[in-house]
């Protein structure tokens, strides 16, 4: 009796938790009585269908890894055809992917050894702002979240930096969006966007060779003046009564259209020089209510002041730099209140012909 109903039960249950912490498939040999032999023959069962379940979950993570290292095989492919530089980081500004192109662009800009530039400012899991500044880059990533809350299909954001060595940079940021779950809640940007890609092109030759450009420009224009000053007095000599009257009003009408050509000619090379200094510097398209938006909660936060609108032309769009604008004005209002003790701050914007008029009122 003591072997039938308490020796022969305790093995049975000694061989069951070897079946259930067991990592590979494993079956009870029915013994015993008829109940014992059920039981086991019912825990074969489980333990079989524990491990077919064992098995499609292996199968669909291996399938799964396969599926997301093909992605990462062709994205990388894909990176690596690129001609631009391409830096993709996670939201805390972690390097997750880069190519080769950004590798040599970060050599260059490095103030490192020659054969380890680079190496200190990227690689994976190293960080972003080691680079850029981080309020930089964080106020390109509200501008994007901006973007998306008005449903902009593709939003990004452009700025212009200059690295320690003193190279310029233009960068292009563009978020890379979060699967949201069902019934997450509100979006945020930390809900939305799980990380960003920063696109990189090195503009400093081609801003020093657009400031050579417009150099030579403006001396030739300032040479062609002084030289057009010349032949006017040349001109106001002919005036005199020493050569007869109907040369001196030949001569006098050539060089006067002659001069009146190359003052045209001079005004409009300026004019186009002038434009080129304007545009130099790349600017960003952005409306006018996002900016004094963006102005009012920064002063608002760093001055601990409360900033209203008023004026604000909605529908009016700007070419402007908006990270250095909003530091201006952050910077200006700062001074008001510790120099003047301000105790509220105004924002206006409306358009004055082609440029627009921002007052920061107190």
């Amino acid at each position: 009796l003591h072997r039938r109903y308490v020796g022969d039960p305790h093995r049975l249950l000694e061989k069951i938790r070897v079946v259930v912490t067991a990592t590979t498939p494993q079956q009870l040999t029915p013994r015993g009585t008829a109940e014992m032999q059920a039981m086991a023959r019912a825990v074969n069962e489980l333990a079989a269908q524990r491990d077919q379940l064992r098995g499609d979950m292996a199968a669909q993570v291996a399938q799964a890894s396969h599926s997301v290292q093909q992605e990462k095989n062709r994205l990388a492919a894909l990176m690596a055809e690129l001609n631009q530089s391409v830096v993709v980081c996670n939201r805390d500004g972690r390097i997750l992917l880069y190519n080769q192109r950004a590798r040599q662009q970060f050599r260059q800009i490095s103030q490192g050894p020659g054969l380890a530039a680079g190496a200190e400012l990227i690689g994976i899991g190293r960080s972003i702002y080691a680079v850029f500044d981080q309020q930089l880059l964080a106020h390109a990533l509200e501008r994007i979240h901006q973007g998306m809350a008005r449903g902009v299909a593709s939003p990004s954001a452009q700025f212009v930096t200059t690295t320690q060595g003193g190279q310029l940079l233009r960068v292009q940021v563009a978020p890379v969006r979060a699967a949201l779950a069902e019934g997450a809640g509100e979006e945020t940007l930390e809900s939305v966007v799980s990380g960003f890609v920063l696109m990189l092109d090195n503009v400093t030759a081609s801003v020093e060779e657009e400031a050579a450009r417009d150099q030579l420009l403006h001396g030739l224009t300032e040479g062609s003046r002084a030289s057009l000053a010349n032949i006017q007095a040349a001109v106001d000599m002919l005036g005199y009564s020493d050569l007869e009257p109907a040369m001196r009003e030949r001569f006098l009408g050539v060089v006067r259209d002659e001069v009146g050509a190359m003052g045209r000619r001079i005004t409009d090379l300026a004019q186009r020089a002038t434009q080129r200094l304007k545009t130099r510097w790349p600017m960003e398209d952005m409306l006018g209510a996002d900016l004094a938006a963006a102005a009012q909660r920064r002063i608002a936060a760093q001055c601990d002041r409360p900033v209203s609108l008023d004026t604000i032309d909605g529908s009016l769009w700007l070419k402007v730099d908006s990270y250095t604008l909003l530091q201006a004005l952050t910077y200006l209002a700062h001074r008001l209140v510790d120099e003047f003790e301000v105790r509220f701050l105004q924002l206006r914007l409306q358009g004055t012909g082609t440029h627009a008029q921002l007052d920061l009122v107190w």
